[in-house]
């Protein structure tokens, strides 16, 4: 009975905090400025008119909100969600408030977490990129996150399709930690087909978000929610990008915070590289393998330079394998253009390119062509 008791006080500390991130016509920097107008969370809502009036000049709303004082009805669900085993609500002012977090511009008041709460704190660097990358950029994302997880690098992205969702896959088959931000509420997964994913990264890491309970994945909620994936992370590494891409903002956003930008170069004739190159020429440092990063975050990260190998050895090919896998080059390439430069049969290219992409070497692109995966 005691246990429940404890449970019911902490969950009542809560309320203020969730009251205040729900307060209606303000936004995260008037909270701030509330905090240090008044110098605590209770005394915010303990002031008198007159005192919010001074502190909220022309937010009626938001001051008759505050002597209203919270809403059961609106907070019981979060308060029900928070009473559930691994989730937690984590305030401004808690000690364990991560501290890179701290240092940015406009960091949350709050930030719901289902999963490991001290790997916040933890040494991270953020993989974002296209959610449409070629295979090429999904292994690379992929395997990156592998070897970087391998390392003792905890991997963040935004559990989007594509790239996002290969880093978090990577570092879990590293048996690494990940941590997915989240543009919604944490009661729901957004998009859905990653729902399984999601449940995978709170059981080996942590799904975070700044917005409350039933907040539905609007277009506006993912460029604030960028700053978060930049703000845990010692860097960013941009694996794919179009030129008008949200990973780009998630880029920019870490060179404001003054974190390291990393940028994986890819095919002059790919799209979806063309935002690298432009992070390249603006400064990133280009990376070629995951040792690249490490080397760099190394000192500041505390973490082993050397990059853990895969312990499979690579396929053992022939030599005429070897020399159709250097006419596919690094460019998706066509089968009709695969048989004039290598001067074999439809059969056999067909057949070689099929033992290579049992064996991880190539993949299958849109258009009917193939494209090399880099090993």
């Amino acid at each position: 009975m005691a246990g429940a008791s404890t449970q019911i006080f902490a969950l009542d500390t809560f309320v203020p905090w969730l009251a205040l991130r729900r307060l209606p016509g303000v936004g995260t920097r008037t909270q701030f400025d509330l905090l240090e107008h008044f110098g605590s969370i209770e005394a915010i809502f303990s002031a008198s008119r007159g005192q919010l009036e001074k502190a909220l000049v022309g937010k009626n709303e938001a001051i008759d909100a505050l002597l209203a004082g919270p809403d059961e009805k609106i907070l019981k669900s979060e308060l029900e969600w928070l009473s559930e085993p691994g989730h937690h609500l984590l305030t401004w002012s808690d000690l364990d408030y991560p501290v890179l977090l701290r240092e940015i511009p406009d960091p949350p008041l709050v930030l719901y977490i289902a999963g490991e709460r001290q790997l916040l704190s933890a040494q991270q660097l953020a993989i974002v990129g296209s959610r449409n990358p070629t295979p090429m950029g999904r292994e690379n994302a992929r395997a990156f996150a592998k070897s970087l997880a391998g390392a003792g690098l905890a991997i963040t992205s935004g559990m989007a399709l594509g790239v996002d969702g290969a880093a978090h896959r990577g570092a879990l088959e590293a048996g690494g930690k990940t941590i997915a931000v989240a543009g919604t509420g944490l009661d729901r997964v957004y998009p859905a087909r990653h729902r399984d994913l999601a449940h995978e990264i709170v059981k080996h890491g942590a799904l975070v978000s700044e917005f409350p309970l039933g907040t539905p994945p609007l277009p506006e909620n993912f460029p604030v929610r960028n700053r978060l994936i930049s703000g845990l992370s010692l860097g960013t590494l941009v694996v794919e990008a179009a030129l008008q891409s949200g990973s780009l903002i998630t880029a920019r956003m870490a060179n404001e915070q003054g974190r390291e930008v990393f940028a994986i170069p890819g095919s002059i004739h790919a799209p979806q590289a063309r935002g690298c190159h432009a992070l390249i020429r603006q400064g990133a440092k280009l990376v070629e393998t995951a040792q690249d990063i490490l080397e760099e975050l190394g000192p500041l990260a505390g973490v082993a330079l050397q990059v853990a190998h895969e312990n499979t050895p690579p396929p053992r090919l022939n030599s005429t394998m070897v020399t159709l896998l250097e006419h596919i080059g690094h460019d998706p390439v066509s089968i009709d253009t695969l048989i004039e430069r290598s001067g074999l049969t439809a059969d056999a290219v067909s057949s070689m390119l099929l033992q290579m992409e049992l064996n991880g070497l190539v993949s299958n692109c849109p258009g009917g062509k193939v494209q090399r995966i880099s090993r």
